[in-house]
């Protein structure tokens, strides 16, 4: 019986992965997260999101009827050649939000599955560009007041109904919430998961977003998805 585990303790991860697999338990992989010097945003995503599969092997109880995949990502947010991450503060939500207000960024996602079983483990990093709107100060202030941007890199969630940083977003809305569900399905059937085949449903129902790259995700070849 497969068994899968989300390397995350993040409430958004997990919404996120129920419109991909039926039921999965969560761990806290609980490890550090520094960019070693001169490593590039993509290969830093990819090598976190990997070290937190692999300290989630360490938590597991070996059992020998159930088939464990380990289903992990990280996802950072890139402003010209700086890493953004969460603020440390108030003060420091409104200076990140200044700083990318009008401007392009791009957030990567670095996910990896690995399959105990097989010892199989498979990784991709996914990229988005983000424009985000020109948003007054007031409208900072008020949005760092709500609390919302103090636990996000980049001092912002996409998603945010009322701040709606992003509004003319043309990508993987799932990968700037933390988890490209699209690119996430691709990997785990590459393993032999069981995964929702109508997961791109799934994800705009879940999101209420009309993504319009779904299809040439999961075929890029044309045709029917």
């Amino acid at each position: 019986m497969t068994e899968y585990i989300l390397a995350s303790q993040s409430p958004r991860r997990k919404q996120l992965l129920g419109n991909l697999v039926e039921s999965f338990l969560t761990i806290n992989p609980d490890i550090q997260e520094v960019q070693d010097p001169d490593e590039a945003p993509v290969e830093y995503v990819i090598r976190i999101a990997k070290e937190k599969a692999l300290a989630v092997v360490h938590k597991i109880s070996p059992d020998r009827e159930r088939d464990w995949i380990i289903l992990a990502a990280d996802t950072i947010v890139v402003a010209g050649d700086k890493i953004l991450g969460k603020p440390l503060d108030e003060a420091d939500a409104i200076r990140i939000l200044a700083e990318l207000r009008g401007k392009c960024h791009y957030v990567y996602s670095g996910i990896v599955v690995y399959d105990l079983s097989q010892e199989a483990l498979r990784t991709n990093a996914v990229c988005s560009e983000v424009l985000m709107r020109e948003y007054t100060d007031k409208e900072i202030k008020e949005y760092v007041a709500s609390g919302d941007p103090l636990d996000k890199a980049g001092a912002y969630a996409i998603q945010n109904p009322s701040f709606n940083p992003a509004p003319d977003f043309q990508d993987c809305f799932a990968n700037v919430m933390g988890l490209p569900l699209c690119h996430l399905s691709l990997l785990l059937r590459e393993v032999g998961g069981n995964a929702y085949e109508d997961v791109a449903d799934r994800c705009q129902d879940c999101i209420n977003y009309q993504c319009p790259i779904y299809a040439s995700i999961l075929n890029p070849a044309g045709g029917q998805v």
